[in-house]
């Protein structure tokens, strides 16, 4: 199967679960991940604003404020085709942009320089247990993880989880992933 027939496939999988299921995934997943060496470790986290079938990334910023680390969001410059993370203090600092996605109102004084993040939680649809994932298409995290010099993270279903994802040579796989399993 291709790149877009599996992307398809998985999203679908991930929209037929209940809202019980999807939230004990979401749940077993978050506490994982705020459990974890990686996120105690991790003073500023880079996550992006979920949306639709997505994992819900607010429950995971807010636990992220409530430890007074430093939380900071990318936004998407179709132009340049690259993210520019920007430190997000308040869901009030956010617009609708393009596709509905919640993206930060560009702030200069907001912009997070790429080292400074500690942890950077990379969303995906379907990964293999080598970190490669098959992302919404748009190359925007493996052009940002080519010099990326810190953690790299991400929240894994079963669901989503296979034994080979088609990758690239330019494909930047995650380090480390956190399952439901």
């Amino acid at each position: 199967m291709d790149k877009q027939n599996l992307r398809q496939t998985t999203i679908q999988k991930v929209k037929e679960l209940t809202t019980k299921e999807k939230q004990q995934i979401e749940e077993s997943l978050i506490n994982q991940l705020v459990s974890s060496t990686l996120w105690q470790q991790a003073n500023t986290i880079g996550v992006t604003m979920s949306q639709g079938f997505e994992w819900d990334t607010k429950a995971i910023i807010e636990r992220a404020w409530e430890q007074d680390k430093t939380v900071c969001v990318p936004k998407c410059e179709p132009q340049q085709k690259k993210l520019t993370f920007y430190q997000l203090d308040t869901y009030d600092q956010l617009e609708v942009v393009y596709y509905k996605l919640l993206e930060p109102k560009p702030d200069p004084k907001k912009q997070m320089d790429k080292k400074a993040i500690d942890l950077l939680i990379v969303p995906g649809i379907l990964f293999d247990q080598q970190g490669y994932r098959i992302g919404f298409g748009g190359g925007y995290y493996d052009r940002f993880l080519i010099d990326f010099p810190n953690q790299t993270v991400s929240l894994v279903s079963a669901i989503q989880l296979v034994d080979k994802v088609p990758s690239e040579s330019f494909d930047i796989p995650v380090q480390h992933l956190i399952t439901n399993m």
